[in-house]
């Protein structure tokens, strides 16, 4: 996931991306995600963490993973391949 690897990412979610000069905003949980992605975890081992760091069902966990990866895909950040 290179792309995601060019990303500066605060401790409070915000996030630059050098190469577009483009900046986001994520909450708790789209930051975790985001160092979980960064560190080449696929979606199956996000929506496990989600779990076990979260009080959160799995089929949420799944359902928030998928919402997010395609909010990444949207914004350039993966691609299709990535995400599985």
């Amino acid at each position: 996931m290179s792309r995601l690897n060019r990303l500066a990412i605060s401790e409070e979610g915000f996030i630059f991306d050098p190469e577009t000069g483009n900046s986001f905003t994520v909450n708790k949980t789209g930051l975790f995600i985001l160092n979980l992605l960064k560190e080449g975890k696929d979606a199956e081992d996000v929506v496990e963490a989600l779990t076990e760091e979260f009080e959160v069902d799995r089929e949420e966990a799944m359902r928030d993973v998928a919402d997010f990866l395609e909010q990444l895909r949207l914004l350039g950040l993966i691609e299709k391949a990535e995400e599985e």
